[in-house]
């Protein structure tokens, strides 16, 4: 018996299920049910007439993300249930709220158990954002949850990953930006006009490692966004910071952001492309962040992303003092660890710098990547002392 439309699988390509990978591919589909639309409620089936999971269908290449390899209702409880095990992870990472940081993510897809979700939480308000169609149509639900686990929540904005399927638009509440603390730092966060969902917390740990080594030095922060890093080394006690950006908008975050920090006599913002920002370069800098934007977001354009990378870490190098230090990252999920640290290795002979391995980075905790889902692993990074 089936509790909602069934799709059943070609013979043998229930191995990924069996596995407990959270994805189901367009091309291990034998037949799907009429009744299913964009974002529904399906059971998956083998080709023998058993059970094996129950997801999100969409009309696409990943047909069908895995919510419960057990036959059950997706209700209310199922909701709360699966939040607020998130919350309590959160709070056994203790990155649920502390006295010093109040923002954190609540959700995050696959690693929590809920593919195609992300929920991050600034303060009193949450930002959810659906990456599927299925979780477009079960914000209701989910902000519902939300509110039971989080009864302190003031205000919940949907904020859809794709615009064109969803509007953006408050839950609960009206509030559009606040200001949050991370480790003592203060940042202006924006969630309607903001990238992602308004801030990058996924880069907490690298921000708070950065800061050990930037004392009386000369900073720059490429890619800067909101001024995240520039922030931390500029409180760290960097002897300058140059923060850099093609976005206005950004910068203006940025310079917001060293106001709040009383940092403003220390740091200087540039709205500049990057690449060109570097070449103008005369001082070498001391420490450098090269964090850009995903370069590619699918396999086609991997070799373009590869190439890329290696172009801005070349330019980098040749612009870091000897004895500097490079903190350097990829967000690309196709561009996996190990071809990051090659094209890394290859900026590094065409530099002709020698270079030794200080750290290896990533996400913090409250981005897990479930250990059947190892794509979850999307930020990549290294730390590198440069001779």
């Amino acid at each position: 018996m089936n509790l909602y439309p069934k799709l059943i699988l070609k013979n043998g390509k229930e191995q990924a299920l069996d596995r407990k990978h959270p994805w189901i591919f367009s091309g291990a589909i034998y037949n799907i049910d009429s009744k299913l639309g964009e974002g529904d409620i399906a059971e998956v089936w083998t080709s023998k007439g058993n059970y094996l999971a129950t997801g999100h269908y969409t009309n696409g290449s990943i047909m069908v993300r895995i919510l419960s390899f057990e036959q059950r209702q997706l209700d209310a409880t199922f909701w709360k249930d699966r939040i607020q095990s998130a919350y309590d992870y959160r709070k056994r990472c203790n990155l649920a709220g502390t006295e010093d940081t109040n923002c954190f993510r609540l959700i995050h897809g696959e690693g929590d158990g809920l593919p195609g979700l992300v929920v991050d939480v600034y303060g009193s308000t949450v930002v959810v954002q659906p990456h599927s169609p299925g979780m477009s149509k079960a914000a209701a639900d989910i902000a519902k949850a939300i509110e039971e686990v989080l009864p302190s929540v003031t205000s919940i904005f949907l904020k859809p990953a794709d615009t064109n399927n969803q509007e953006e638009r408050f839950i609960k509440g009206e509030l559009a930006e606040e200001v949050v603390q991370e480790h003592g730092n203060q940042f202006k966060v924006n969630w309607q006009t903001g990238q992602k969902t308004g801030f990058f917390l996924d880069q907490r740990d690298n921000r708070e490692l950065l800061g050990q080594y930037v004392n009386g030095k000369r900073v720059l922060n490429a890619f800067c966004y909101s001024g995240g890093f520039s922030i931390y080394a500029a409180k760290a006690g960097a002897r300058m910071v140059h923060s850099v950006d093609s976005s206005s908008k950004a910068i203006g975050w940025t310079n917001d952001n060293a106001k709040l920090n009383n940092v403003e006599q220390n740091h200087e913002a540039y709205c500049e492309d990057v690449m060109q920002f570097l070449k103008q370069v005369e001082e070498p800098y001391e420490v450098m962040v090269l964090d850009p934007p995903a370069y590619a977001k699918h396999l086609s354009a991997r070799h373009r992303a590869v190439q890329g990378y290696k172009r801005l870490n070349v330019m980098g190098l040749q612009k870091l003092a000897p004895g500097g230090i490079l903190f350097t990252f990829s967000c690309s999920q196709v561009v996996d660890r190990e071809l990051f640290y090659n094209t890394i290795v290859a900026a590094a002979i065409e530099a002709g710098r020698n270079i030794r391995v200080m750290h290896h980075l990533s996400q913090p905790a409250d981005h897990p990547v479930n250990i059947f889902h190892p794509e979850g692993a999307y930020l990549k990074g290294l730390a590198l002392y440069v001779d």
